[in-house]
């Protein structure tokens, strides 16, 4: 009887000692790994700027008699660009280990101009002035990007692929015996090359400030006649350098 005392004794013992040492156990607590895996959108605003080239071409016709004779004066007017843009993104990234692919897609409200005036002449004493520019009003993109983590939430990335965009030239010419103003729209796709850095604010929200080189290539604004005998054809060249800055959400 003494010895089922003893042991009932020991096993009450034996449990609460364990009850105890499993309370003094502390669980740590799981803190989920952040994964740039995922769709998201944002918003963003920037500045921009580069060079607004003009090529040209002047030809006058003139009689003596019967005979004509032509006169050329041709050249490049190129004008310092410059102005604001903001606008929308959204993409996808696909994160592999350090490693983060994806794709973006972007739409940009711009007012990106370059302006100037010319005064020209040729060998014979005929002179032309005027003022000549072009200005970007809106542009996009869809681009690849490929970027390494520097640490858990901070990506680095380059990125390049499609540009497109909208400009509008103008040019006005003075000359002797007429006046000359015309416009034109022309919308032309390009392409576009840069990189940026992405930081996780939260498991939500990042921010990032991206540069970009876009290249909308060459086109012709105006072939013709501008006064009698007179042949004006202009040709634009739009490339610009961007510095923007941003907000996104991931879903």
């Amino acid at each position: 009887m003494k010895l089922k005392y003893v042991g009932g004794i020991a096993i009450a013992a034996t449990l609460f000692s364990s009850a105890a040492f499993a309370a003094d156990v502390v669980v740590p607590e799981v803190i989920p790994v952040f994964s740039w895996t995922g769709a998201y959108v944002g918003v963003n605003l920037g500045y921009g700027g580069d060079k607004a080239k003009h090529s040209f071409d002047i030809s006058q016709t003139w009689w003596e008699g019967e005979i004509s004779h032509t006169d050329h004066m041709n050249g490049n007017l190129d004008f310092r660009s410059s102005g604001f843009l903001g606008g929308v993104q959204a993409g996808y990234n696909w994160q592999m280990d350090q490693w983060v692919l994806g794709v973006e897609t972007d739409f940009q409200g711009a007012n990106i101009k370059g302006e100037g005036s010319f005064d020209l002449s040729d060998d014979f004493g005929n002179s032309i002035s005027g003022s000549v520019g072009t200005k970007l009003d809106w542009y996009g993109t869809l681009r690849a990007r490929a970027g390494v983590l520097a640490t858990e939430r901070f990506l680095v990335y380059a990125t390049g692929g499609l540009a497109y965009g909208r400009t509008k030239s103008f040019i006005d010419v003075d000359a002797p015996g007429f006046n000359f103003h015309e416009s034109r729209s022309k919308t032309k796709a390009g392409w576009t090359i840069g990189a940026g850095a992405e930081y996780a604010i939260t498991d939500h929200l990042t921010f990032k400030t991206e540069y970009l080189y876009t290249d909308l290539g060459n086109s012709n604004v105006f072939d013709g006649d501008i006064a009698e005998g007179t042949h004006l054809s202009i040709d634009r060249k739009f490339k610009f350098n961007t510095v923007r800055a941003g907000l996104n959400y991931k879903f």
